[in-house]
């Protein structure tokens, strides 16, 4: 892959393989940055322009996650996104269940468990000890109750990749809607909305997007979006944002009905810059690149005598690595005296590469990862 490096300033002092916590800042998104400076110097304000802007990274999410535009909204979190559809549904009737797992991300299972107020029946399928999700145990709890189905794309904890076609088919053949949250890899892993038969999607731009906080996005099916009444709603949802009224609220017929208010401006120039530069480069090369890296990473691991959190098949796990420890704080510390940048969750070391990274940085990992043998489980 070509060398995108020199776009990344942090790889001219550190060893940055911590993806699934933050993207490295490129030179792009940085200038970016200086560009909204330069218009806020300039004009103070320009809403046209940001609103202009604020299109264009909806097309790019659209494009990345194969949608219609029209299907997605772009929002200021997942958190955000999520929680405006969940405002959508109805859990008084006889379809009340949602079923997550058990590995989720706080937020989604949080919001899914806050719902239990208006009635929702909220229950986790569990993961196997390899790491992957069970999914006979999900078909058990997936039946004629079911509104929803929700699972991530790729665990925050371990990096396993789940197979979302096989769970659409159990959410489906119930009757069941499915949401899959792709913010562990999407940029780094190719997903399609249609080839998968997703109904609903979220993610965001901070990861291996290279964006920023501040920005997310939901895609909602185009046939499902009318039947859907948010009651999370702001200016930025209504179908005319520009008519200021405040005597009704008419929604967008459109997935723009599930955004709320002002976005996050600076957000959106780093999106933008951001998913320009992921797009260009490809998912699937990204996908075939870091896959190969991680293919030495693990190898390395387990020479040294250490053990793997994340499913051991290359295509079984996302753009993580998990390495399970006797310390993971301890051990990212001392990584990051060696000038490496990880992070960790659940008591194991998260090694994320990207596009960016390089097998030097893998064989520099592993060294550290020898020095300090008493951390590795």
């Amino acid at each position: 892959m070509q060398n995108y490096r020199r776009d990344f300033p942090i790889f001219t002092h550190t060893h940055y393989i911590n993806s699934c916590a933050y993207g490295a800042l490129s030179h792009q998104v940085e200038a970016s940055y200086g560009a909204y400076l330069s218009c806020r110097n300039a004009r103070g304000a320009d809403w046209m322009g940001w609103v202009e802007r604020h299109e264009r990274v909806r097309e790019r999410f659209a494009q990345l996650v194969g949608a219609k535009t029209d299907e997605m909204a772009v929002t200021t979190s997942a958190s955000a996104a999520l929680s405006s559809l969940i405002s959508s549904f109805d859990f008084s009737g006889k379809r009340n269940r949602v079923v997550t797992t058990d590995q989720a991300f706080p937020t989604e299972a949080q919001n899914w468990h806050a719902q239990t107020a208006r009635g929702g029946d909220v229950v986790h399928a569990r993961e196997q000890d390899d790491g992957q999700l069970d999914l006979e145990h999900l078909a058990e709890l997936v039946d004629e109750r079911t509104l929803l189905v929700a699972v991530p794309l790729v665990c925050y904890r371990h990096g396993a990749l789940n197979d979302i076609a096989a769970i659409c088919k159990i959410a489906h053949d119930a009757g069941a809607l499915m949401l899959v949250d792709g913010y562990q890899g999407l940029g780094a892993v190719p997903f399609d909305v249609r080839d998968l038969d997703v109904d609903f999607a979220i993610g965001g731009a901070l990861k291996y997007l290279l964006g920023s906080a501040g920005i997310g996005f939901l895609y909602v099916r185009e046939v499902l979006i009318e039947s859907l009444y948010p009651l999370q709603t702001g200016w930025f949802a209504q179908a005319d944002i520009h008519a200021m009224k405040i005597h009704a609220n008419e929604p967008a017929p459109n997935a723009r009905r599930f955004e709320q208010g002002t976005p996050s401006v600076p957000a959106l120039y780093a999106a933008e810059a951001g998913l320009d530069y992921v797009l260009n480069v490809g998912v699937a090369s990204i996908r075939a690149h870091v896959m190969a890296l991680n293919a030495a990473l693990k190898k390395g691991v387990v020479a040294l005598g250490g053990s793997l959190a994340s499913p051991v098949k290359d295509t079984h796990h996302g753009p993580m690595v998990a390495i399970r420890s006797t310390d993971d704080h301890q051990l990212v510390a001392a990584l990051e005296a060696e000038h490496i940048i990880t992070s960790c969750r659940d008591g194991n070391l998260r090694v994320s590469a990207h596009f960016y990274n390089n097998m030097d940085d893998i064989e520099v990992v592993l060294a550290a990862l020898e020095k300090n043998r008493t951390l590795l489980a």
